[in-house]
């Protein structure tokens, strides 16, 4: 546990290091600047979806595949119940909070479940470890389609980002297509990826901070941060805050009115829950494309992924805690 929140802090540093440096110059990382971080942006999220799919072993699906309830269950909090909150707050909110933050907010909602730190929380707790394997990885593969649909049919006459028919397609050449031919390689990679986990954790990691720098390079060239104080952070930290206690309540609650036992009341928490930051950066460049206030936009799921993190880690040691 140690290890892992050593790894959390240093992401979270590189993170706020990339920050800091796109709002010192720039124009070094905006898209069409001099280290044309959109290209490298672009061959980084290929190459993640490529590793997440040589990775990807189908015989561990097979375990968890029977129990329908409860993947019904995770799926309509990943995918309905997330999506109906957001849409509440982003016509609730109209007046009080920029466009561009409520639309992340709205986006963070949209996203697919996380994989690695549901199946570790679900495991740490001691819940249906084979469950979760199978929840978090069809929620994965579901949002690559779900996601840009729900932020499509929301936002399409506000005229962000692609049309939808454009943002499928780059989801499709971008994502699907790099996860179907590193499953296809899987059988001649997969001692290698197995060999080298952390530095391929490393990869995916790296891609993110690099999606990061660029997108708020973009905003700066914008000057979108010029019109916010620390205040709005503040707010954002609250409103993802507040979302996160719903989804944790809504879904143990859930569990226990349809009778789950604990270990998959503990899975359809964890899995319910969550939202991936390693899909939903590399997702909203493609969505969104070049927005001025991409930085705005992700700000909500990066928010979100440190307070999921810190508070399911705390939910997890209670339940590991219970008695047999």
């Amino acid at each position: 546990m140690n290890r892992l929140r050593k790894f959390v802090d240093g992401f979270l540093l590189s993170l706020l290091i990339a920050i800091v440096l796109a709002n010192l110059a720039p124009s070094l990382g905006a898209s069409g600047g001099v280290l044309h971080m959109d290209w490298v942006t672009a061959v980084g999220i290929s190459v993640v979806f490529f590793l997440n799919g040589a990775s990807l072993a189908p015989e561990r699906l097979k375990a968890g595949a029977a129990n329908w309830r409860l993947h019904l269950l995770v799926t309509t909090s990943t995918f309905v119940i997330f999506p109906l909150i957001g849409t509440a707050l982003y016509f609730g909110l109209g007046h009080w909070l920029p466009a561009a933050l409520l639309l992340g907010v709205f986006y963070l909602c949209a996203l697919p479940s996380t994989v690695s730190s549901s199946v570790a929380m679900t495991s740490m707790a001691r819940g249906n470890v084979a469950g979760a394997v199978f929840n978090a990885t069809l929620s994965s593969l579901l949002g690559m389609l779900i996601t840009p649909l729900l932020v499509g049919l929301l936002f399409s006459h506000s005229g962000e980002g692609l049309s939808l028919l454009d943002q499928l397609r780059s989801i499709a050449i971008q994502l699907f297509l790099p996860f179907v031919v590193g499953q296809l390689a899987r059988p001649w990679l997969k001692d290698a990826l197995l060999k080298h986990r952390q530095l391929v954790n490393y990869v995916d990691r790296g891609v993110i901070v690099l999606i990061v720098y660029n997108s708020f390079c973009d905003s700066a060239m914008a000057h979108v941060w010029s019109n916010y104080s620390a205040g709005m952070l503040l707010a954002v930290a609250a409103l993802v805050s507040v979302v996160l206690f719903v989804a944790l309540q809504a879904t143990r609650f859930a569990a226990r009115r349809f009778g789950f036992n604990t270990e998959d009341e503990i899975t359809a928490v964890f899995c319910g829950s969550k939202k991936s930051l390693a899909a939903g950066i590399p997702m909203a460049k493609l969505i969104f494309g070049a927005h001025p206030a991409l930085g705005l936009i992700v700000l909500p799921i990066m928010f979100y992924h440190q307070i999921q993190l810190f508070v399911c880690s705390i939910i997890a040691r209670r339940y590991a805690a219970r008695s047999d």
